[in-house]
C-alpha cells in the first residue's frame, strides 16, 4: 500500500513555521508613513513599556534581529576582559552558533558536560576553582538555556540556585530564552511565572525569543538591571544588530505581547507535542520517548523507518549514535497534521515489522 498523504506542516522545527497572521497585520499597520530609525519610534517605546509591565519592574530592552545576535549582544554586555562563559555542552551558544560568541567577543566558552542539556550548579563550583589563576580564563558569566536544546526545563528553584552560586563567585547569569515562551507555558502559563523565573531568581540578562514563536524575525535582549545595560546601545551596533527600521521588529513584539498572545501560541505548540506523543508512542513501543515537557520529542527510530519517514515528511536527526531524532511542533500545528504523521509512521512500522 502507498504512504498516506504527508502532513501539510512538517515537524522539522518551530523555526520552519510561518509568521502568525496577527504579527503580519501589525507589521502592515506599522508600514504607514515615516518613523525615525534605530528605535526612535513609538512602536519600540511601546514594546519597552510592555516588557517593563510584563516583568513588573524597570528594564532595559534591546530589540535585535536573530537569536545568535541576541546571545552575542547579551554576553557582550556582561563580559569583562579576560572573562569566560560557563555553559552546557548542549547549549546553543556552544554548538549551533558557529563559534560566533568566541570569534566576535574574543572570550572562551567553557562548555561543561550535561546529560539533558541542563547545567548543574556543581559544574559552576568546579570552574570557580580557576578564579585567581592567571593561566586560566576567568569564569565571569554563566549561560543557561530555558527550555534546553533537549526540551528539558529548569525549575524556578534550580535557576535560583544557579544564580546564587554564580553570584556568590562574582559571576553574572545570562538566560538564553529562544523558547522561553514554551518554558513559561509549561511551568505555569501566566506572566507571573516569567517574573518568578527571571526576576525573583536573580537572572541578569535574558535573550527573549520571538522568532520560534510566531514572529517573522525578532528577539529581545532584556537587562533586568538597567544599569548593566549602559553599553548595550553601542555594543548592539558593533555586533551588527542595530536594525535601521526598528519599528518593524517592534511591531512583531507588539502583536505577541498583546493579550498574552506569546503564551497562547507557545501553549498550543506544547499541547500539540503532547498530542503527537500520545499518537506515536504506542507505535514505537519500548523505544517511545518520554512525554514532552515543551514542544519537542526525541524518538529513537529504526534507520530504515527514519529514512523513509524523513523523505515523506522531513525532520532533523539529533543523536546519530543512538538513532535519535527530533520532532517539533509549532504555533500552527493542527490535529490533522498529527493524524497524518502518525498514520505515516504506522504504515512504515507495520511494513518494517513484516
Amino acid at each position: 500500500m502507498p504512504m498516506p498523504p504527508p502532513p501539510e506542516r512538517s515537524f522539522a522545527s518551530d523555526n520552519a513555521a510561518p509568521a502568525h497572521p496577527e504579527v503580519l497585520e501589525e507589521i502592515r499597520r506599522a508600514n504607514h508613513g515615516h518613523a525615525l530609525a534605530y528605535g526612535a519610534d513609538p512602536w519600540t517605546a511601546g514594546v519597552e513599556g510592555s516588557f517593563a509591565a510584563l516583568l513588573d519592574r524597570p528594564v532595559s530592552v534591546s530589540l535585535v534581529a536573530n537569536g545568535t545576535g541576541a546571545n552575542v549582544l547579551a554576553l557582550a554586555t556582561l563580559l569583562e576582559p579576560g572573562a569566560a562563559v560557563i555553559c552546557s555542552d548542549w547549549s546553543h551558544v556552544a554548538t549551533d552558533e558557529a563559534a560566533a560568541p568566541e570569534r566576535i567577543l574574543g572570550s572562551k566558552l567553557i562548555a561543561v558536560p550535561s546529560e539533558d542539556g541542563r547545567l548543574h550548579p556543581d559544574r559552576i563550583r568546579e570552574q570557580a576553582r580557576n578564579l585567581g589563576n592567571i593561566h586560566h580564563a576567568q569564569p565571569g558569566v554563566v549561560s543557561i538555556t530555558q527550555a534546553t536544546e533537549w526540551g528539558t526545563l529548569y525549575t524556578i528553584d534550580q535557576i535560583g540556585e544557579i544564580c546564587d552560586v554564580a553570584h556568590g563567585h562574582g559571576m553574572t547569569v545570562h538566560l538564553d530564552g529562544a523558547r522561553i515562551a514554551n518554558a513559561v507555558a509549561a511551568l505555569g502559563g501566566d506572566p507571573s511565572t516569567l517574573r518568578r523565573m527571571v526576576v525573583e531568581t536573580g537572572v541578569d540578562v535574558v535573550s527573549f525569543g520571538g522568532t520560534k514563536n510566531g514572529l517573522l524575525g525578532a528577539e529581545a535582549v532584556i537587562h533586568l538591571d538597567p544599569a548593566r545595560a549602559r553599553r548595550a546601545a553601542y555594543l548592539r551596533k558593533q555586533v551588527n544588530q542595530l536594525v535601521s527600521k526598528m519599528r518593524f521588529v517592534a511591531a512583531q513584539f507588539t502583536a505577541a505581547l498583546r493579550d498574552d498572545n506569546w503564551l497562547r501560541w507557545a501553549e498550543h505548540a506544547n499541547r500539540s507535542a503532547r498530542v503527537l506523543h500520545a499518537a506515536t508512542a504506542p507505535l514505537l513501543g519500548a523505544a517511545a520517548p518520554a512525554a514532552p515537557a515543551v514542544n519537542s520529542i526525541f524518538p529513537v527510530l529504526d534507520p530504515g523507518v527514519a529514512r523513509a519517514l524523513r523523505e515523506w515528511s522531513f525532520f532533523w536527526p539529533w543523536d546519530s549514535e543512538r538513532d535519535q531524532y527530533r520532532w517539533m511542533t509549532a504555533w500552527d500545528t493542527t490535529e490533522e497534521d498529527i493524524d497524518r504523521f502518525a498514520a505515516g509512521l504506522a504504515h512504515l512500522v507495520r511494513a518494517d515489522g513484516n
